[in-house]
């Protein structure tokens, strides 16, 4: 009895290999290609200044409208603000620990991580995926406002003005410590401590406009693993 069959040998499916982030090995120059098309492309590259001026312009302009229309006073706008800016850094903190590093255990989970995230362990010194691009950075600036307001009623605009300046901090911030060298003062400690997040214990030190969060939640990087 012949047991050999005749059918012919069916190839196996392609399989594209998403990167996961253990794989993800950074390189200093260089950027990755996200999208296929060239419109999408280019909308994830972006110059600092623009996000930047969109956030500190909201900041100041909710600021201005809602002390000159009666709405806060001085008093209560300056603890709004404060408020608000600790707020973003809370929110800062939650993002790259939970959403930006999330467990990609999937194909898919994979491929958002790398894209939201992934693609700047691999090129941190791309300084043109360091921040959104301004027509998100719009829509972002509107939906925290329409949030805070409805939200917070008139307290919101005070609230709105400390979120989003602690967000164009971040940004300043983030952008300094991957674009310039650690400066020869206190400050270096910002360009220490993110550097051990992308190097050396990428699983702790997600605080990158204030370490607050990695001190009160447990974070920080162990310095003997240096």
């Amino acid at each position: 009895m012949n047991t050999t069959s005749d059918a012919p040998e069916v190839a196996a499916p392609r399989v594209t290999p998403v990167k996961t982030p253990d794989a993800v090995k950074p390189k200093h120059k260089g950027s990755a290609r996200l999208f296929e098309n060239a419109t999408l492309e280019r909308l994830t590259h972006t110059h600092i200044a623009g996000p930047l001026t969109i956030f500190f312009s909201v900041a100041a302009i909710s600021l201005y409208y809602s002390l000159s229309r009666g709405l806060l006073n001085g008093l209560s706008a300056f603890g709004l603000f404060l408020g608000g800016w600790l707020l973003f850094t809370l929110a800062e903190y939650l993002m790259h620990r939970y959403v930006y590093h999330l467990d990609a255990n999937t194909p898919a989970r994979a491929k958002f991580q790398y894209t939201m995230h992934g693609v700047h362990h691999e090129f941190p010194k791309d300084k043109t995926r360091l921040a959104m691009p301004p027509i998100l950075t719009v829509f972002v600036a509107s939906l925290l406002f329409f949030i805070f307001r409805f939200t917070f009623g008139n307290a919101g605009f005070g609230v709105l003005a400390g979120f989003v300046f602690g967000y164009a901090l971040y940004l300043f911030v983030h952008y300094a410590i991957h674009v310039y060298a650690p400066p020869k003062n206190f400050l270096k400690f910002w360009w220490h401590h993110h550097a051990m997040h992308h190097y050396r214990q990428e699983e702790v030190a997600f605080g990158v406009s204030t370490t607050l969060w990695d001190h009160v939640v447990g974070t920080m990087p162990d310095r003997k693993g240096k």
